[in-house]
């Protein structure tokens, strides 16, 4: 890999060479963390050059690093952001201060080290969180939000010993690899709590409460339950923002957040978020909570995060969310239901109730519980079936006949491209689609509304 290699040239070295779970599935996933190991004593353990904070859970996860990484930047701190997968660019992954790494970094990093590359063999998601690691002390970054791409006991990430754990949630996704019952899965991700480490967990469950107290007591690592610490209100929202009333059970204390991010399911999210800095203030990494507070208004701004009840256009209005387990879904599906034509349809009244037509753009990978998350959704909406160009999609065609049997009607598309246009071709002012089923399909589509604006 010589000095005139280009980023595309890289990426496809990095794509082909090394396997990748997105791609193929369990195949690509290491028994242990041996690689991940070699990989970081290769490059100088660059993990213990900074301070973390460690992110784990079946859905929330992505949009919790993101709002602590935004909360961390305006309390003034150099802030790290590793999260995976991408939507549109390779990038998104490394983030320093909301700015995704360089090109011209990613390229000198895999030419700098293709020896140790090739003689680890690793994932391709193993080598990803050690440049994540590499890029963040390089720049010495005050503190690096890190967050799991699966389960959390053998997650690569799951070599630093941070500040504070953070488990967001647990419900059923990659059961084939983390368990068939809740425990089992809460156990997984347990395994990110270290010893002396405090741990937020965000939301209780019966099943698993007691497998996270467990595992907090053999640490010795103080446990904090964000539900119970916090309790909130919506007073209002509008197209750009929620409104909240944040109170704290304990302190009595009171707080309004304003956020730009619209779905309903992140004040699970921003209560975790309040919590966990409050431990972090107790144990000497202060974020105030007036900072915290007024970071959640920008959150977008200031780390990029996309792909989270975004929407991308009005009048149609048009949202992708990347929600892609039953659990995530059965929120994105409700807050579908729910939406009020005062949003969508321009000098409406406010007495106005009835929405435009619904219209879905839909697709899934094969490993996933296809069948109970098709289960979920209205049947009074019109399907767009298609598939990402990846190994591990279920064919739009496979999909469609799926989609019949659970009473859901439409087409299917040989393209997301196609099944996007298609859908707005179809489409009135007051009408809304929503693109959802897998972070390949909210990518694509994505990439290929952005390409639209600039050509305009």
């Amino acid at each position: 890999m010589g000095d005139t290699t280009t980023y595309q040239q890289t990426l496809d070295y990095l794509y082909e060479k090394l396997p990748m779970f997105s791609r193929i599935g369990a195949a690509a996933l290491k028994p242990d963390l041996t690689n991940t190991i070699r990989l970081c004593i290769g490059l100088g353990d660059p993990q213990q050059k900074f301070k973390s904070i460690h992110i784990a859970g079946t859905n929330g996860k992505g949009s919790t690093s993101h709002m602590l990484a935004a909360a961390c930047r305006q309390q003034g701190y150099k802030t790290g952001l590793y999260t995976s997968p991408h939507l549109v660019d390779f990038r998104e992954r490394i983030r320093i201060d909301g700015v995704p790494v360089s090109k011209e970094w990613v390229v000198a990093f895999v030419r700098e080290h293709k020896a140790l590359i090739e003689e680890v063999n690793p994932s391709f998601f193993e080598i990803t969180v050690v440049m994540a690691f590499k890029a963040f002390a390089e720049a010495n970054v005050d503190i690096a939000i890190i967050e799991t791409g699966l389960g959390g006991r053998l997650d690569s990430t799951n070599v630093i010993t941070p500040l504070l754990s953070i488990i967001t949630n647990i419900s059923y996704d990659h059961q084939d690899l983390l368990g068939h019952t809740l425990g089992e899965i809460a156990s997984e991700k347990a395994g990110i709590i270290k010893p002396n480490v405090p741990v937020v967990i965000g939301e209780q469950n019966d099943e698993t409460e007691r497998i996270f107290f467990e595992h907090s007591v053999h640490k010795r690592s103080t446990v904090y339950y964000a539900q119970t610490l916090w309790g909130m209100v919506r007073t209002h929202e509008d197209e750009h923002y929620q409104y909240y009333k944040a109170v704290h059970n304990a302190h009595r204390e009171m707080y309004t957040v304003k956020t730009d991010l619209l779905g309903n399911y992140q004040q699970h999210n921003i209560k975790t978020v309040l919590t966990a800095a409050e431990v972090l203030t107790r144990i000497g990494f202060k974020l105030t909570m007036e900072n915290v507070v007024a970071s959640l208004s920008h959150v977008k701004s200031a780390t990029g995060l996309r792909g989270r009840w975004e929407i991308v256009q009005q009048h149609p209005t048009i949202i992708c969310d990347v929600a892609h387990n039953p659990a995530g879904l059965k929120e994105v599906l409700k807050q579908l239901e729910g939406l009020n034509s005062k949003f969508q349809i321009p000098n409406s009244k406010s007495e106005d109730v009835v929405t435009g037509k619904k219209y879905i753009v839909i697709g899934f990978v094969k490993d996933k519980d296809v069948n109970e998350a098709l289960a979920l959704f209205p049947k009074d909406a019109t399907y767009y079936f298609c598939n990402a160009d990846n190994p591990r999609a279920l064919p739009a065609a496979d999909l469609k006949a799926m989609a019949m049997t659970a009473g859901l009607t439409g087409k299917y598309y040989p393209t997301i491209t196609a099944a996007v246009t298609a859908a707005k071709d179809a489409m009135n002012n007051d009408d809304v689609l929503l693109i959802t089923g897998s972070f390949f399909i909210v990518g694509d589509a994505l990439a290929m509304l952005q390409d639209e604006e600039v050509s305009v």
